[in-house]
């Protein structure tokens, strides 16, 4: 793997999602090559090759800090922020240094647990959060889809250590696989960690896209059977599976009384 500077082009991008009005990639890339990450499709170069990541960060982003009044920014959007090449390059350790000494509050995303080495940053960061992604309640099947990335319990061991620390913690069931995400199950594992859990479905905009060639290959070698209606699904607006799956999740969410977020 080929980890290289290039020159700024900005680092705060704007954010679609609600309630943030930005969000930062601290790195071009990531080393652990979900299956299914969305961030393949827009990918320039090879990410089984290279990492990129800013030739300045600390210059480029206070300079941009400093235009906009202190809000809270999502990291994680593109890429995990504390993939393999953090240990080393700091990228997002010194993103949170910034912030923090500027005003400004953050959202996490990570499947890492290299997190809890940046705990005392973000206790330090008024209302930060942090949460991590789960799709399967099963190692061996977890590492047909993403080898590459940390084991479930690495993941929710993190959570614990920052809901310990008493920073804000949320749990994305994402995504849900058809006939192979558990979500009660996953549901029930992730609420003693979790503060929030929000469940999102996988789905596909083009059978063209990168990240659909690489589930299609691995479904049809260990889950043949289930090809055809799984494209069914995922190429649908309003496949009753997710009707179906909302249902069952009413039921859950009553039977536990987690704090749970249905985007489908």
């Amino acid at each position: 793997m080929e980890f290289k500077k290039v020159a700024n082009k900005g680092v705060m991008r704007k954010c679609y999602l609600e309630g943030f009005n930005f969000q930062i990639d601290p790195y071009f890339g990531c080393e652990h090559l979900c299956s299914y990450c969305y961030g393949l499709n827009r990918a320039r170069f090879d990410w089984e090759k290279q990492v990129l990541m800013y030739e300045d960060l600390v210059k480029e982003l206070s300079r941009e800090l400093d235009v906009f009044p202190p809000q809270t920014i999502y990291i994680g959007m593109n890429c995990d922020p504390y993939q393999p090449a953090e240990s080393e390059y700091e990228q997002t350790r010194q993103t949170l240094l910034l912030l923090s000494g500027k005003g400004f509050s953050t959202c996490v995303l990570t499947k890492s647990p290299l997190a809890t080495r940046d705990i005392e940053i973000l206790k330090k960061i008024p209302n930060a959060s942090i949460g991590t992604s789960l799709a399967f309640s099963e190692e061996g099947t977890r590492g047909l889809f993403e080898k590459k990335s940390p084991p479930k319990i690495e993941r929710l061991e993190m959570l614990g250590e920052m809901k310990k620390a008493g920073i804000e913690t949320y749990t994305l069931i994402c995504p849900v696989i058809p006939f192979i995400t558990d979500v009660p199950r996953l549901i029930e594992i992730a609420a003693p960690y979790s503060d929030t859990i929000w469940v999102y479905p996988l789905k596909f905009a083009s059978t063209k896209n990168p990240n659909w060639q690489r589930v299609r290959k691995i479904l049809v070698k260990n889950f043949p059977d289930l090809v055809r209606e799984f494209t069914a699904i995922v190429f649908s607006e309003n496949h009753y599976y997710w009707d179906d799956l909302r249902e069952e999740l009413e039921k859950v969410n009553k039977g536990i009384k987690a704090n749970i977020r249905m985007e489908f």
